[in-house]
């Protein structure tokens, strides 16, 4: 995922913890509606796992305008990148 010259594998591992906390809080808020929590509980929950989604899509696209896109080997690759993340940009904000 990241291609952080300094230490790519800790990169992805700090990745894969911040995903299996969100699939916990999504556990979490599963287990909330099946155990009849209260609805504002519930939303609480959500609300927090939706927080930690965004930071982690921010994280990714942050990563990826830093390394990925520093250096394209010829003009049309860094064309083509381009246009990869603006799609990826007007997908995240849609």
């Amino acid at each position: 995922m990241s291609h952080s010259p300094e230490d790519p594998e800790a990169d992805r591992r700090a990745l894969q913890i911040r995903l299996r906390k969100i699939t916990g809080q999504l556990n979490g808020v599963e287990t909330m509606i099946q155990s009849d929590y209260d609805c504002a509980e519930v939303l609480n929950q959500l609300v927090s796992a939706r927080r930690a989604i965004k930071s982690l899509a921010e994280k990714i696209i942050h990563e990826h305008l830093e390394h990925c896109l520093t250096a394209p080997a010829s003009t049309e690759q860094g064309r083509r990148q381009l246009r990869e993340v603006a799609l990826m940009l007007k997908r995240y904000v849609d």
